[in-house]
């Protein structure tokens, strides 16, 4: 198992090294090439549920005219899957080879909840419309980044607060493990969430995640080398012998209604029929840049720009960070190597999204399970997105790993993550209470955006209250403002008239 966070990635000379591992800096941040091609098989392992799961979310939806993505009558999951991979795997092999750093990039899960019900139903509004609007967005971000604004932005953070970010991205990937294998659910009264259904571990599944939990947690502390991946396939394994002898089934049916509590969640895991199909890419190029601005008014299409904007822009500066931070890459002000190219290739990332109309891409957290695997350079990113383009071909192969096979290795990251949380200095109040409160909303509101914001904010009102205003770095004092903002979007737009 690769070093925890609390240990730095100590650089070693490079003299024998070939190509590749000059390239990548294998052997100078202390990797091997094995290590890099176990982490980037786990990373996809971990975050390949978005083949499934976009789709799922985009493609079953109609626009405010009747039609689903792509201009059709019917929708067409296949051709969404197929985009989907091509373009996770073109901005992931990107990000390595770019940035060379260990991050991979797909479809923003809640980006593409809001483009889906908050732009595309709009009166008005079309799939092309709205993936017009992504680019927009993807466009001004970018220009943030060649400015140097958003990475001036990243520098003026407390180091402290980065590490509250890392330590609330571990919970949050956490209680997403949790949550998505149903260990935890939403209660029907009382509480935020309850033990599996009505307060047991009832049904196989998860007797599946459980045991996966287990062998995982297992092969770690026996410190065996590639204990992450190697609990995902075991899970998987068992997780088809159960459905062959059991016939589960799927939690929802079609309609996406949950029918079935004890059963699987977003997959079956049954040997396919097939392993390969002919992937349909006709979404490519599927958008209208300007068209939300004649369909809903300039106003209205601005707000909606700027808070896709501020949502990708916080996003991912609190993954890199947490991820750099596992990874022992960051400096002393905990800024990852490289993180100028990295925000750019991210930035690039909702453009590229939005062009081929499968909503805005962006740095996935669960490619801390590739850094816990020992991943430290872009190659584990190239191979992680070889893995998605070839699940373009793949897709019923793809299908195989359910929810409870895949989550128990977010469980585990989110422990390796949480031990940073030693570095914050919790007897200093006025840093103390922002870090605490970025740390526990990511998690209880299900947004990395929420949780820094609200750190944000309070870290700027404590200084002002203290009287240490001039100790705000002016960077942080606009930030602030802006999340303010962000915050009160709905009264904002009251008062202007928007809908």
């Amino acid at each position: 198992m690769a070093n925890s966070s609390r240990a730095t990635t100590r650089i070693t000379p490079q003299d024998n090294a070939t190509g590749l591992d000059r390239f990548f800096q294998i052997t100078a941040r202390g990797s091997t090439l094995s290590r890099e091609i176990r982490g980037g098989l786990a990373t996809f392992f971990t975050m390949a549920y978005i083949v499934v799961l976009n789709p799922l979310i985009i493609g079953t939806q109609e626009d405010s005219t009747g039609a689903f993505l792509g201009g059709g009558s019917a929708p067409n999951l296949a051709m969404v899957a197929a985009t989907t991979a091509l373009v996770a795997g073109v901005m992931s092999i990107l990000m390595g080879v770019v940035a060379n750093f260990p991050l991979a990039m797909a479809t923003g899960l809640g980006l593409n909840a809001f483009v889906t019900f908050g732009v595309a139903k709009l009166p008005e509004m079309t799939w092309a419309d709205a993936m017009g609007l992504v680019v927009l967005e993807g466009i001004i971000i970018t220009v943030l980044v060649l400015t140097g604004f958003r990475t001036a932005v990243f520098h003026a953070v407390p180091p402290q607060l980065k590490t509250a970010i890392s330590v609330g991205i571990g919970l949050f990937i956490a209680i997403i493990g949790f949550v998505d294998a149903g260990f935890v659910r939403k209660s029907a009264g009382g509480p935020l969430g309850e033990l599996g259904v009505g307060g047991f571990l009832a049904g196989w599944p998860l007797l599946v995640f459980v045991l996966g939990l287990f062998i995982t947690v297992a092969l770690l502390v026996r410190k065996v080398r590639g204990a992450i991946l190697y609990g995902i396939l075991a899970a998987t394994a068992l997780a088809i012998v159960v459905e062959a002898v059991g016939k589960i089934g799927a939690q929802t049916n079609a309609a996406g209604e949950r029918v079935n509590p004890t059963g699987w969640g977003l997959n079956v895991p049954k040997l396919p029929d097939s392993v390969a199909q002919t992937p349909d890419f006709s979404l490519l190029g599927d958008f209208n840049l300007l068209g939300s601005f004649q369909a809903i008014g300039f106003v209205s299409a601005a707000l909606l720009i700027f808070t896709l904007l501020l949502a990708d822009f916080f996003d991912t500066m609190g993954t890199m960070v947490a991820i750099g931070a596992e990874a022992g890459l960051n400096d002393e002000e905990g800024v990852p190597p490289r993180s100028e190219a990295i925000l750019l290739v991210d930035s690039v990332g909702a453009m590229a999204g939005g062009a081929a109309s499968v909503s805005s891409n962006t740095s996935y957290i669960e490619s801390a399970s590739g850094v816990g695997e020992g991943a430290r350079t872009g190659l584990a990113s190239v191979v992680t997105g070889v893995m998605f383009l070839l699940a373009t071909f793949l897709a019923p192969l793809v299908s195989v790993v359910p929810y409870e096979a895949a989550t128990p290795a977010l469980v585990v990251v989110g422990f390796l993550m949480m031990q940073q949380v030693k570095d914050i200095d919790w007897d200093d109040i006025e840093i103390a209470l922002p870090a605490f409160l970025t740390i526990i909303l990511m998690p209880f509101t299900y947004s990395i955006a929420v949780g820094i914001g609200a750190g944000f904010v309070l870290y700027v009102l404590i200084k002002i209250i203290k009287g240490k205003a001039g100790q705000v770095h002016p960077l942080m004092w606009i930030t602030a403002a802006l999340f303010l903002l962000y915050f009160a979007i709905d009264p904002v737009k009251s008062v202007l008239g928007v809908s």
